[in-house]
């Protein structure tokens, strides 16, 4: 056997779980059995568990598989992931299960510490160093007077009201716990800038105004309490603690100096080396990897935190793809869901809350709530002063008291150092989960990003006047995406009479940063590092915006988002910009055939949101047929074919007008096919019956002298009947427009949702690109904007919209005159 000399004070709490009066708490040694490595199976009749590779690898499964049941069950309540780590630590350790003998000794075993110890030091690496990688110190130069007021007003509140506090306790508690009560408040009256942000991302805010200046506020805060700790070690009165700070400055000053001048010009370098627009190579994945191993055992070398090169070694990362996309990739799910559950597991068998008396629970519990009043009430104060709304102050002060896996990693290490005891360790770990799990539902509650993208009028197609100018949005996710929206804005017929106003925004998935980038190309200037894929798709855009520079304009866009956040940059530059239309491309491709070719699930996520909450008028764009390029309108000889199903319905009003802009084209020929149904309308539907003929006759009207227009009418039954006129199609037209929503109660697309599972593009949308009805078409399915703020209002003043009008256009640019849209 040989032995590990272990932590004495986990040691101690893990024996104390069950029996209070144990006299084996001063252990320092375990032993372990050489040869109990692999089992042989339980056919050997040995007991698998005795062995360490079984037994870590049902803690493994046990632990992640604990935190993954409380994320499911506490999702709906809007938990963040933190408040399920903790609380899956909790139940496996000494507080919950592990208060069990037989379970503990079972399952967490105290020869198993030895092989959890490797295993949660390992995580810890990983994990700070994946903190340095997403945290951007960016931030640094967007600290206004504002940010900083807030940031250390609320700081020097939590710190003074927990001195206050702790002082009044001298005569009510032993000294040894005023003691623990002075590094309590001063620990919790800290905010962290990486836990701040990746409560933000959480919760879906990073996107907008107030999670950027929440931001900037917990940057400044972090920097003013980092000085603060640093100050007060310095006037330590104790020469051994001066000591201590001044080489523990001087060993990170010295590591920092490595890392920055030696490492950083070395990721640089392999920068350069990678292919433009490619992943990085495994070679230099591997060598990061490596190093941040070697600075780990380097910060050991030096007496220093583990973490700690770590951290700044993934801090000095470059921002943006290939390098941070690339480790956040590789290293984010092994991290987060095999070695960080042990670090959570290891974290609650440590604490045992039925060690501590009530009266120290309740007096350390209520200085972390002082604490956390400081905060917010600072945080208020100095928010009202500089004129924040109410709503932004309140959810200000709240969020920057989260906390998460960095304060327990330095909770356990103030214990190591006897800067406090078990008790508030207890404490401090419990209250990390209590107070997330109180403020996130409330935050979530104050500012829903939805709310944000709610309008007073709508914006379609069909409110807009034909003689103002068309502004669309265009998503774009990789090049196959461009020739068909370039079609598309082509077919939307800009004309002298009404410009057309493009932004186009080609989104681009963020793996390695805590925010979001918002890249304007100017005229060009795109040859950056970070927006190199977007270089031919902006040059393709801007090469056709040349050819009708008098009647269109293209503004290029690159997004660097996380993809649970994607929709909220569409939503918002479509707010900002005042568009009447955004086309999206569909997540999934069809061949001719109907078959399903590629799918991506994180695009169909980007595009439901965008269809819940976008600001106007949304056009899914299905591409049918990859192999087979779309035939151009301006250059092909032959005239483009589109055919426009019409059944009843907001949406398919949205999706007429969109076809009566195209047929102005004199090279498209557009064929309209109403299908209506037999019998008596039901009372419901009398006034969208009267909302379609009026739209329907306005249209007539307007192409009475086009003899590219084609108007059909059938009468139908049932699903059926629809089935028959869509196989009738054939593979005759270019593109087929569609309206995403129907009545479900219409006999005309009953049974038709039941052909399939997905509805994303609706009855007619899913029916079309899922056959082989229409050959290699083009699909658009729209879907009508009608998130507004009056909404009955508006639908009572929506009857019949002219889709001529001679008034004199009013004096409205939508020409940004200057760019400074950035997050």
């Amino acid at each position: 056997m040989g032995s590990i000399i272990m932590e004495p004070d986990d040691v101690a709490a893990y024996i104390s779980g069950c029996d209070s009066h144990n006299t084996l708490k001063n252990i320092t040694r375990i032993c372990t059995f050489a040869d109990r490595i692999h089992s042989t199976g339980v056919f050997s009749g040995v007991n698998p568990l005795e062995f360490s590779v079984p037994l870590l690898f049902l803690q493994l499964g046990l632990s992640a598989g604990t935190i993954i049941l409380f994320s499911m069950l506490l999702k709906p309540l809007g938990q963040p992931l933190i408040v399920s780590q903790i609380l899956g630590g909790v139940v496996l350790g000494s507080s919950g299960l592990g208060h069990l003998g037989r379970f503990r000794e079972v399952i967490f075993p105290l020869r198993g510490f030895v092989v959890l110890d490797v295993i949660s030091a390992l995580g810890h690496v990983f994990f700070f160093f994946l903190i340095g990688v997403q945290t951007d110190i960016s931030f640094v130069k967007k600290i206004d007077k504002k940010a900083f007021a807030i940031g250390s007003c609320s700081v020097i509140l939590s710190m003074i009201l927990s001195t206050i506090y702790s002082i009044t306790l001298v005569n009510i508690v032993d000294i040894q716990t005023v003691k623990y009560l002075f590094a309590i408040g001063g620990t919790e009256s800290f905010i962290n800038f990486p836990m701040v942000a990746s409560l933000v991302s959480e919760l879906h805010l990073i996107n907008s105004e107030f999670g950027r200046f929440a931001l900037s506020t917990a940057m400044a805060s972090n920097f003013f309490s980092i000085c603060l700790a640093l100050l007060g070690a310095l006037l330590t009165p104790q020469d051994e603690g001066k000591y201590q700070t001044i080489s523990t400055l001087y060993a990170s000053l010295m590591l920092v100096a490595v890392i920055f001048f030696a490492i950083r010009p070395t990721i640089v370098w392999m920068i350069k080396k990678n292919p433009i627009g490619q992943p990085l190579k495994e070679c230099f994945v591997v060598t990061l990897l490596l190093l941040v191993l070697v600075v780990a055992f380097c910060c050991q070398a030096l007496g220093l935190h583990i973490y700690t090169g770590p951290l700044f070694l993934g801090v000095t990362i470059p921002s943006g793809p290939p390098i941070g996309s690339a480790l956040v990739d590789r290293l984010d799910f092994i991290t987060s869901w095999v070695f960080m559950p042990i670090f959570f597991v290891k974290i609650g068998l440590a604490v045992n809350i039925y060690a501590i008396k009530l009266i120290n629970f309740l007096c350390m519990s209520f200085i972390v709530f002082v604490n956390a009043l400081g905060k917010f009430l600072g945080a208020l104060l100095i928010s009202t002063y500089f004129k924040l709304s109410m709503r932004d102050a309140v959810s200000l002060g709240l969020i920057l008291n989260c906390q998460g896996a960095l304060e327990l990693g330095v909770f356990k290490i103030m214990r190591k150092e006897k800067l406090i005891n078990d008790e508030a360790l207890v404490v401090m770990c419990v209250w990390v989960m209590v107070v997330v799990a109180i403020i996130s539902p409330i935050i979530r509650h104050l500012l829903d990003p939805s709310r944000r993208f709610i309008v007073h009028k709508r914006r379609t197609v069909m409110h807009s006047r034909p003689e103002f100018d068309l502004c669309v949005l265009v998503c774009i996710h990789d090049q196959e995406d461009v020739p068909s929206a370039i079609n598309l804005l082509d077919a939307l017929n800009p004309t002298r009479r009404s410009h057309l106003v493009v932004y186009i925004l080609h989104l681009v998935e963020l793996l390695g940063r805590a925010h979001l980038e918002l890249i304007y190309h100017k005229q060009m200037e795109v040859r950056t590092s970070r927006s190199c894929s977007s270089i031919p798709i902006v040059n393709a855009f801007k090469y056709f915006g040349e050819s009708k520079r008098e009647i269109l304009a293209i503004y290029p866009f690159t997004a660097i988002s996380p993809s649970t956040t994607m929709h909220d940059v569409v939503c918002s530059l479509a707010l900002d910009k005042k568009t009447s239309l955004i086309l999206v491309p569909f997540h999934q491709r069809f061949h001719s055939n109907g078959v399903l070719s590629l799918s991506q699930y994180k695009t169909k996520m980007v595009n439901h949101h965008i269809l819940e909450n976008a600001p106007c008028s949304v056009a899914l764009v299905v591409e049918r047929g990859i192999l087979k390029t779309p035939k151009s309108i301006a250059t092909n000889f032959h005239p483009f074919q589109i055919v426009m199903v019409f059944i009843g319905g907001p949406d398919d009003r949205e999706a007429m007008f969109i076809g009566a802009r195209m047929v102005g084209h004199p090279n498209i020929n557009l064929t309209f096919i109403r299908l209506q149904e037999s019998g008596n309308v039901p009372s419901s539907d009398v006034k969208e019956r009267r909302l379609d003929n009026e739209s329907v006759n306005e249209f007539r009207q307007s192409i009475a002298d086009n003899n590219r227009v084609k108007y059909i009418e059938e009468v139908v039954k049932d699903g059926i009947g629809t089935i028959s006129i869509l196989r009738s199609l054939g593979g005759d037209f270019d593109l087929v427009i569609v309206g995403r929503q129907h009545n479900p109660c219409l006999a005309l697309v009953q049974g038709l949702v039941l052909w399939n599972e997905q509805t994303e593009l609706g009855a007619i949308g899913e029916v079309l690109a899922s056959s082989d009805f229409i050959g290699n078409a083009t699909i658009l399915v729209v879907q009508q904007h009608r998130r507004v703020i009056n909404e009955d209002e508006e639908l009572n003043q929506e009857d019949i919209i002219p889709m001529d009008n001679t008034k004199k256009r009013m004096m409205q640019n939508s020409y940004p005159s200057k760019i400074s849209y950035e997050f």
